[in-house]
């Protein structure tokens, strides 16, 4: 009988695997199974046949050792457990159980003939193999690793270089490049190119290759060329300042030629390869992957999977082929664009002003999940795979990815929750019937993520869609070449499918390594009752190539972000970008003054922490820090028309300010404000409706105590804060300036007059011709005290001021004879 031939403890099961076991065995552990196929299989006849034994749970136990896929895993609804009898499978401690979806490459001689292409400085470095048979024909392939290190495609620009395009032709759907030195693009098959543009990069297959000059045409293979020219966004980047887009051919012969390239040549069934100097080809091991996915949990709606874990198992070398059959065009975090365009007349029924369509389809993953409960992912390593580690796509609930490795990842490490279905255009907002369909209260937890979206640099860390309930807590993510997490989907006010979510106590670093338009944590959409907090973020990569080289962030609430709280965030610096939000988003205390205990607690948990010695080692290309200067926005409404307390205090909690930023004077507000919150006040003061909006950050005089003065400055100040206009005379105003930029040199007794009277700054900006003058004085203090030391015992400061009245007038409004008007604080 079965259950006499299973070890089991009390009524469980366990039903082991071995790299020399045997298919026919009973699966004991004195004879094991082969296969996990067949050890899924065993168990669900056990559980079929309501065997007593399996009161308890099943573990399918695998041996160490590198278990090849001939076809992927498959969970269906008939292999679920139950809460009292789960079914486990694992590795024991120490042990480390690979399933891979890899082929060995044998057979390597160096290469002693002269091969089309090839360039001469490669001859008799370069080792050549046959390509391995998968399925009848020569096994294709985009990824290739040797001892566990990804090797090179061979492409054009040697290292982290790229070129820069010099022109996309939308009409006629061409692009031109600079003509690469010493190699005859023309006749090249196969050949890809890599085009970065903004917040994403696309794959286009080479269709033709036309020279016009000194420069390149190319022309590309549909579908991607039509979607690649026709939708809006994200576009090549054409522009003198900060340069075209960057892009690198691959995929030729012609370009193998440095160490740690390789070349498929399809055509005549062979494999190139220029080993480093470190490695011995002959004794290499060298895996090409063959497989898209590994494992797939599929449940439905009404049947899903439940209870049944993987612990302590590896996942390794996951293929995907898309970009080579179809190209690789993505909208956004890795969906690749099914079709795309910008609308003639904008406008849809939930968004008055769209101005584009998009319709998405997802990347495959290594290990996908559909329909799931109660399900777990714990202490497992996700390592070279092609495109997404683990995607807990539709219909997940309450199941948990704690404690894993995710490394050497081409695209996301995790992806989790609906994006958009293929028939669904993005912008519309998701919000099933059958809310079975969200994917509600998983939790992502305790993972390290590291050296992922290395290939795919659009993709995140951690993307989720519409998700509710979810936690995404104590994770540490670093190098990443765009965001590190991403939260909600469909660029939406309306209410949708997500709420309830969180993202706590994470560590992301190192990010930004290739694209902007980035942050540590980015969302979308409204998402009520959801928490992001205690989060620490860090090091955003100097990007080379970035279209913007500014546009790097460290929290980012984009289109529609609605009813969020964000709390306690630990940041270098506030700059964050609130991009089109909606309302009720309620920013507080974020920043460098966050308690220490915040940096100390986010990250890996002490229990997880031996994850930290497999972080990927950083690139040397430098880290960004931002200069946080003050600025002065003045909004300027029609009579009776300013905003009220409230208003401007709930604008105030959405936008990360403090109440005391506001001060008022007739029809005009002022905000004083650091110069990192620019570039997000741009967007969202157009929601106060003013009928001007200014910007004065033309600092051209700071008069500062510590560097004027020799003193410390008080910890707290006040700020009191004036304008006037200079005269029309453009002579007068250069007057004006010049005595300002020689003042400290020329007129100490100002300074001294400054000093005596306890400013802590003085600074004036200007905006054409209009000043605004802030003066810093010790808190509680008022100026109308102080003010008076300024000319004490100082003639000189009376004699400025005397020089000074005849370079200024009143704004608009001013009373007549008045010249310096003030702003009284609203708060």
């Amino acid at each position: 009988m079965l259950l006499s031939l299973l070890q089991f403890n009390a009524a469980a099961v366990d039903i082991y695997v071995a790299i020399n076991g045997a298919d026919t065995n009973l699966g004991t552990k004195e004879k094991p199974l082969a296969t996990l196929h067949s050890a899924i299989k065993k168990a669900r006849e056990l559980r079929r046949l309501k065997d007593p034994s399996i009161k308890d749970g099943i573990k399918i136990i695998m041996g160490k050792g590198v278990y090849r896929l001939d076809e992927p895993i498959m969970l269906r609804p008939e292999d679920s457990g139950t809460k009292d009898s789960p079914t486990e499978i694992i590795a024991l401690q120490g042990e480390k159980a690979i399933l891979s979806g890899g082929v060995k490459i044998k057979g390597w001689n160096k290469l002693n003939k002269i091969v089309p292409g090839l360039p001469k400085a490669s001859l008799g470095k370069v080792w050549v193999a046959d390509l391995p048979d998968f399925g009848g024909r020569d096994l294709q392939f985009r990824q290739l690793w040797v001892n566990d290190h990804k090797a090179i495609r061979a492409k054009n620009y040697n290292g982290e270089k790229m070129g820069r395009i010099l022109s996309w032709d939308k009409k006629n759907q061409t692009c031109k490049i600079p003509i690469p030195k010493n190699i005859d693009l023309v006749n090249i098959k196969g050949m890809e190119m890599l085009i970065h543009q903004w917040w994403a990069i696309a794959n286009l297959r080479v269709k033709s290759v036309k020279v016009v000059g000194n420069t390149a045409e190319l022309s590309f293979m549909q579908p991607e060329s039509r979607i690649q020219s026709e939708h809006p966004w994200p576009a090549p980047w054409i522009s003198e300042k900060t340069g075209n887009s960057a892009f690198y051919l691959s995929n030729a012969i012609q370009f193998l030629d440095e160490p740690g390239e390789w070349f498929e040549d399809l055509q005549n069934h062979k494999l190139y390869y220029w080993p480093l100097a470190s490695e011995n080809i002959l004794k290499a091991d060298v895996v090409a992957p063959a497989f898209e996915n590994l494992v797939k949990i599929e449940g439905t709606i009404d049947h899903p999977v439940s209870y049944v874990s993987f612990k302590n198992i590896s996942f390794q070398h996951s293929t995907w082929l898309r970009p080579s059959q179809k190209g690789h065009v993505p909208h956004q975090a890795g969906m690749y664009m099914l079709d795309a365009y910008k609308l003639k007349t904008p406008g849809t029924s939930d968004k008055a002003a769209l101005e584009n369509q998009a319709w998405v389809g997802r990347p495959v993953a290594a290990i996908e999940v559909n329909y799931a409960n109660n399900t777990s992912f714990e202490s497992c390593r996700f390592e070279h795979l092609a495109s997404t580690g683990l995607d807990f796509k539709k219909g997940t609930s309450d199941n948990k990815i704690a404690g894993n490795l995710f490394k050497d990842i081409g695209g996301a490490a995790i992806l989790i929750g609906t994006f958009s279905d293929e028939a669904t255009e993005v912008h519309l907002p998701y919000n099933p019937f059958d809310k079975r369909e969200i994917s509600t209260d998983d939790r992502i937890e305790n993972n390290l993520i590291t050296d992922v979206t290395n290939e795919d640099w659009g993709a995140v860390g951690i993307g989720a869609g519409y998700v509710r309930g979810i936690k995404i807590i104590h994770n540490e993510i670093s190098d990443v070449s765009y965001s590190g997490i991403s939260m909600g989907w469909g660029w939406t006010k309306s209410q949708n499918a997500m709420k309830n979510n969180t993202i706590s106590a994470n560590s992301i670093h190192h990010y930004g390594k290739h694209l902007y338009d980035v942050a540590g944590i980015y969302t979308l959409s409204a998402q009520p009752e959801s928490v992001i907090n205690e989060n620490v973020i860090d090091s955003i990569y100097k990007a080379p190539y970035a279209h913007l080289p500014d546009h790097w962030f460290y929290l980012y609430t984009d289109e529609g972000s609605s009813h969020f709280t964000i709390k306690d965030n630990w940041t270098p610096t506030e700059k964050y970008l609130q991009n089109a939000n909606g309302p009720d988003n309620l920013w507080e205390n974020n920043g460098p003054k966050v308690a220490l205990e915040v940096k100390q607690n986010a990250g890996l948990e002490e229990p997880f922490q031996y994850l930290l010695k497999e972080k990927s080692v950083y690139s040397n290309r430098g880290i960004n820090t931002a200069e946080d200067k003050s600025v002065v926005f003045e909004l300027i409404f029609k009579p009776n028309d300013l905003p009220g307390n409230n208003t401007l205090n709930a604008f105030a909690k959405e936008n990360n300010l403090l109440p005391s930023a506001f001060y008022e004077w007739n029809n005009r507000l002022v905000i004083y404000t650091s110069s990192l919150k620019v570039e997000s006040l741009q967007q969202t003061l157009k929601r106060l409706n003013a009928s001007e909006i200014k910007l004065y950050d033309n600092l051209f005089y700071d008069f500062n105590r510590e560097k004027n003065c020799g003193d410390q400055p008080v910890k707290e100040w006040d700020y009191i804060i004036l304008s006037a206009n200079l005269v029309k005379d453009e002579k007068m105003q250069r007057e004006y300036l010049a005595y300002h930029q020689t003042q400290f040199e020329k007129w100490p007794e100002i300074s001294k007059g400054f000093c005596n009277a306890e400013f802590q700054r003085l600074a004036i900006f200007k905006n054409e011709r209009q000043l605004m003058l802030i003066i810093s004085i010790p808190k509680g203090k008022k100026l109308d005290d102080l003010n008076p030391k300024t000319t004490e015992n100082n003639p000189r400061v009376e004699e400025w001021n005397a020089i000074m009245k005849k370079y200024q007038e009143g704004i608009e409004g001013a009373k007549p004879g008045e010249v310096w008007v003030f702003f009284k604080p609203i708060a």
